[in-house]
């Protein structure tokens, strides 16, 4: 037995509730005809089914999309100094920073170790400041346009050396220090050097405050300075790594 498939077009429930308000409306006409007075039956009825008409299409064309702003892209990507950086967007400290295209400097800050853009700050009230102070757990990163000055390396080969003394204090394997002279440019601070991990970092002592590293290698056109507190040295390898990563995840594909 052969069954032919019915192609005609089936109501949809949008036609078939303006059917039924179609059919109501010639009832009321024909019971009108026959009763002169109730047309004032007929009246509300029209009104009644023109409201529901307006009502029906006006729900099935009302817009159901909700509109959200664009997110934020994760990196964005930065000139400093003519070299391409690919920064992430929620480690850059200055809100005036956060945008794309050249730059003159760009502060950041990651969570070591590991890594990843801090979260967002959170309100400290009087009554609730002290049970927020902690350790620094941030390594700082500021990438700024060398202008030809002096390359980091080169300052510790050639200029660090005249204010140094003699003698070398081995702090671990492979992990030495040498004190700046008192009087210099550089006093009441060390310089520790390793060769592998290869580190060169110029630390404040610990006073007051406790003390900060400074560290500084050149990219291209650009001058990567990382500071880090001074009691990290007991890690030192961990964050001699942590400099070397970070440089490299941000650094854009070369020309």
């Amino acid at each position: 037995m052969a069954y032919s498939r019915d192609d005609s077009p089936r109501p949809s429930s949008t036609d078939a509730s303006f059917m039924t308000l179609l059919s109501t409306a010639q009832h009321l006409a024909r019971d009108t005809r026959s009763d002169p007075r109730s047309h004032r039956v007929l009246i509300i009825a029209a009104i009644a089914v023109a409201a529901g008409a307006v009502a029906l299409v006006a729900y099935l064309l009302w817009p159901t999309w909700i509109a959200r702003p664009a997110s934020a892209p994760e990196r964005l990507p930065v000139s400093v100094g003519a070299t391409l950086f690919n920064v992430p967007a929620a480690a850059i400290r200055r809100k005036i920073q956060r945008h794309s295209g050249p730059q003159e400097r760009v502060d950041l800050s990651f969570v070591f170790p590991l890594l990843e853009p801090p979260d967002a700050p959170k309100h400290v009230s009087a009554d609730t400041i002290e049970d927020k102070v902690q350790p620094i757990d941030r390594i700082f990163l500021s990438i700024s346009a060398h202008r030809d000055t002096l390359a980091p390396d080169t300052r510790v080969r050639t200029i660090y050396p005249r204010y140094l003394e003699q003698a070398a204090t081995p702090i671990d394997a492979g992990l030495t220090m040498r004190t700046f002279r008192d009087g210099s440019p550089y006093a009441n601070e060390d310089l520790f050097s390793a060769a592998t991990p290869s580190l060169n970092a110029r630390c404040s002592r610990d006073g007051p405050t406790p003390g900060m590293c400074l560290s500084e290698r050149r990219v291209d056109g650009a001058d990567l300075t990382f500071r880090f507190p001074r009691s990290w040295l007991s890690q030192w390898r961990d964050v001699a790594n942590a400099m070397d990563r970070l440089t490299a995840q941000m650094r854009g594909p070369k020309g």
